[in-house]
């Protein structure tokens, strides 16, 4: 797959009224579920539901998640830092 096929592909699937189970959260954002688990327990994505097998989560928390996963893999941000510079990165994107 091109990286045009492959944008237009996450353009379609990432739409706010989609709603994608922990599983596919998982594989959309290519992270390990504890690490999607750890985000939600400190805040950097918010699933509807209250157990893990009812949680469903939008376009928006694939997009988080995977910024979330590039600053913890990449920069070795820690989870609290990774919350943190999420907020301001959305904070900025609304300024602008």
């Amino acid at each position: 797959m091109t990286r045009q096929e492959l944008e237009v592909l996450m353009g379609q699937v990432l739409d706010e009224s989609l709603e994608l189970g922990l599983e596919e959260l998982c594989r959309m954002a290519q992270a390990d579920e504890a690490f999607v688990v750890a985000l939600v327990a400190e805040g950097v994505i918010e699933p509807s539901g209250a157990t893990r097998t009812e949680w469903r989560f939008t376009g928006r928390s694939v997009c988080r998640t995977q910024v979330a996963l590039r600053l913890h893999r990449d920069l070795d941000v820690n989870l609290p830092g990774v919350a943190l510079a999420l907020d301001l990165l959305e904070e900025i994107r609304r300024l602008r």
